[in-house]
């Protein structure tokens, strides 16, 4: 079974010393009997207490305040995890029976949420692209395989096109993205064809092959399956997710998933960095880490005209998109 070790370094420096940090963490692996957490690290500068409560997701959340005043904020999170695979649906209940089963669980709580998808414009394209390689006699397990191979072979890798912001118009009208935006072009597909889907925030292993995202933050979809359970699927390497795949948080989307987030009282103007590295029992590996690194540049909130907030909500605002941005690529 693969043992795996993780290092998750979040780091702001500020102009100015800020106070009253409000922070929220999702760096707790779920644990099942498919993934066995080992050891979690966690240290946070100024020792503040974590509360760590499990939200309506399941995930383990954690939350903590910074009251004095200070320059800098780091965040860091060692994990050493033990996965197992996982079998593949056997696929061997009638289709029908399968189809009447996704009918039922509509209804239940907690499907009800991950069935439900806003409106949105070029969701007609979608719907359509759906409907198409949706076959008479296909299986829930045989489409959300081939939704997964339409949105690899349909949108292209692209880092920095897109943000944590970018709506599911703007990733149609682009068609490239990253990760989770691979995971939400899914995640809505699997939706319009009455198949639960969430979003997986987490971390992809390296292998020898290499793949896409490996060694960083990572994002892919989950299926519901009937008879067998939540599938994962990563669009972005056109792959099932299974034990090189390190499950952090679920949800309906990336906002519900977001590994580091937060609020301040002090100037906007910040530096953040985020350094990922993932290995495999070897310290060597562990010890060159892949760096996501990339710097906001020091700047104070502009005047805007007709969205309603006053300066401070905008610089909330922007200072929040900047945040999470740096969590996913």
């Amino acid at each position: 079974m693969p043992f795996f070790k993780i290092k998750h370094i979040t780091n702001y420096r500020y102009e100015a010393p800020v106070r009253d940090s409000a922070n929220q963490i999702m760096l707790y692996p779920l644990k099942d009997e498919y993934q066995k957490v080992i050891r979690h690290e966690l240290n946070i500068s100024n020792s503040p207490e974590v509360d760590v409560f499990i939200d309506y997701y399941g995930n383990e959340v954690g939350t903590f305040t910074q009251h004095e005043p200070h320059n800098q904020l780091s965040i860091y999170s060692k994990i050493y995890v033990e996965t197992s695979p996982k079998r593949l649906p056997l696929d061997d209940i009638f289709v029908t029976e399968q189809w009447r089963m996704l009918e039922e669980l509509s209804q239940e709580t907690p499907y009800i949420d991950y069935l439900k998808q806003p409106l949105f414009d070029g969701a007609d394209l979608l719907l359509d692209a759906a409907m198409e390689l949706n076959e008479k006699g296909d299986s829930p397990f045989k489409i959300a395989v081939k939704f997964c191979n339409y949105v690899y072979e349909n949108f292209e890798y692209i880092k920095g096109v897109t943000n944590v912001d970018t709506t599911l118009s703007e990733i149609l009208r682009l068609q490239a993205g990253v990760c989770q935006d691979f995971a939400h072009v899914l995640t809505t597909m699997l939706r319009f064809t009455n198949i639960p889907a969430r979003y997986v925030s987490g971390y992809i292993c390296p292998n020898k092959n290499g793949m896409r995202g490996e060694g960083a933050t990572h994002a892919w979809a989950e299926a519901y399956i009937p008879g067998y359970g939540w599938l994962g699927l990563d669009p972005t390497n056109n792959c099932i997710a299974n034990e090189k795949h390190l499950r952090l948080a679920v949800g309906r989307n990336f906002s519900d998933c977001s590994p580091v987030k937060g609020v301040y009282n002090g100037p906007s103007g910040h530096i953040l960095e985020v350094n990922v590295s993932v290995g495999y029992d070897d310290e060597e590996a562990f010890d060159d880490p892949h760096f996501q690194p990339k710097e906001v540049a020091y700047s104070k909130p502009q005047p805007s005209v007709g969205d309603g907030k006053n300066s401070y909500q905008r610089y909330l605002d922007d200072m929040l998109i900047q945040q999470q941005q740096q969590q996913q690529q």
